[in-house]
């Protein structure tokens, strides 16, 4: 059931997005007099196709679903055979070199566009997020070296607005990517307002592959304590914790919140703690010893409250869609980073994921929430974007890059070239296909 979940939620996260990145093309070819011959969702041999319109276009699905593409009527095309003189006007090559590229560009500006209109919808609708507020950071820690100390909401990252743990945790990989100082304006729990600085020699050390944020030592703030459950027959039941109790003292120190509790109890099998909670408002001392798990842990069979602080982040419609561009732009950016750093060698090619990772966080997002999910098909439509403009042949960023030489020199590339250029891409593209199910594979295994 969950695998079949999980590719229903692919299916109906990358199917619009091909759709939509192929309906660009269309829409745009038509706009520029070009005739479509057929639009295919998937690749190969057609399984099932109808035709509309005055130029009888073939609306198609093909075998393999590995994406789509638009047919144009092209004289390069071997089997367009003969072409009538009446439509010689409306054939693809025959266009000038700006409707090419406004054609081919459409594909990947409409996964943008579509990403922006996504982002702004979940602005405009509010979206809950744990805030940015930090918990108490150990001396150890690069940002306890800094001046965090805990409690404090960190405002702005090098002069940006910061409003969620999202939003702080973006901000502080782009400083690593481009390895610059963290400032982050911080609010302490007085309303005090102060300033500390993560340096770049910190920051360029940061590995973008793991999490950069406990390396940090950054955490999200927790409130103290709580008990949701105790189960029967555990040692939170012997000892006589009751759900709604607040955790207060362990051993007579202070208790920071539900992880410290839990990590506490896991550290001590066998050993008894004296626990101080309040209960109705009432102090409660109890003497508990946690059981010994198979891993020689200790557990008390009680379900503990954890949950971060939380935040709506909301903006009107003109905002929003400011926010929406701005974040597909970073995205974009990042995206283009990342690749830069994984060809100088600066960052693992195990950053590289292919369908099967894909479908597994469409599952897990789909799992959250609508609102998780719809974050996750703008990233990933912002990827198709991206990926599709770089200037690897039979990519759109290919056929872009020869009308971008066609408009330096003044006349189009060389059949013989694109020809060797397309077979070069092609092989390239399988590499690439290849590296990505590998490592999807090692994710899974």
């Amino acid at each position: 059931m969950n695998l079949l979940y999980t590719v229903l939620a692919f299916a109906l996260a990358l199917g619009p997005l091909i759709v939509i990145h192929e309906l660009g093309h269309y829409l745009v070819a038509r706009a520029c007099g070009v005739k479509v011959l057929r639009f295919s969702i998937g690749m190969g041999r057609v399984v099932w196709s109808r035709r509309f319109g005055r130029d009888q276009t073939e609306w198609a699905v093909s075998l393999l679903p590995l994406g789509g593409y638009v047919k144009f009527l092209d004289s390069r095309d071997p089997d367009a055979g003969p072409i009538d003189k009446s439509e010689l006007s409306r054939e693809f090559t025959r266009q000038n070199v700006w409707k090419r590229i406004a054609i081919v560009a459409a594909g990947p500006l409409s996964n943008f566009v579509l990403a922006i209109a996504l982002m702004a919808a979940l602005f405009m609708h509010g979206v809950d997020e744990p805030s940015a507020r930090l918990r108490s950071v150990a001396e150890s820690t690069d940002a306890y070296r800094a001046g965090v100390r805990g409690g404090e909401t960190v405002v702005a990252v090098n002069g940006s607005a910061v409003r969620s743990w999202s939003e702080l945790r973006w901000q502080i990989m782009h400083a690593a990517v481009d390895k610059t100082d963290v400032r982050m304006d911080l609010r302490s729990p007085d309303n005090g307002t102060y300033a500390v600085v993560l340096p770049a020699s910190v920051i360029g050390k940061l590995d973008v592959d793991s999490d950069v944020m406990t390396t940090l030592g950054l955490d999200l703030w927790r409130p103290q304590p709580r008990i949701d459950k105790v189960i029967a027959d555990g040692a939170g039941q012997r000892a006589g914790l009751q759900a709604g109790d607040l955790v207060m003292r362990l051993n007579g120190a202070p208790v920071v919140d539900g992880i410290a509790f839990i990590d506490a109890v896991r550290a001590a099998p066998g050993r008894a703690l004296q626990v101080d909670v309040q209960r109705a408002g009432a102090p409660v001392s109890l003497s508990l010893t946690p059981e010994t798990d198979a891993n020689g842990r200790g557990v008390i069979k009680a379900m503990v409250a954890q949950a971060p602080e939380m935040v709506t982040v909301s903006s009107g419609p003109f905002d929003a869609i400011a926010r929406g561009a701005e974040r597909t732009w970073e995205t974009s950016m990042m995206t283009l980073k990342m690749i830069g750093k994984m060809i100088t060698g600066e960052a693992s090619w195990k950053n590289v994921t292919g369908p099967i990772t894909i479908a597994d966080y469409a599952g897990q997002t789909a799992r959250i929430g609508l609102v998780s999910y719809l974050q996750f098909i703008a990233f990933i439509s912002i990827s198709l974007g991206v990926m599709n403009l770089l200037p690897i042949p039979v990519l759109d960023g290919g056929h872009l890059l020869y009308y971008s030489l066609e408009v330096l020199t003044g006349r189009p590339v060389s059949v013989r070239v694109v020809e060797f250029a397309q077979r070069a891409g092609i092989g390239l593209l399988f590499m690439l296909m290849a590296l990505a199910v590998f490592n999807d594979l090692g994710r899974l295994l």
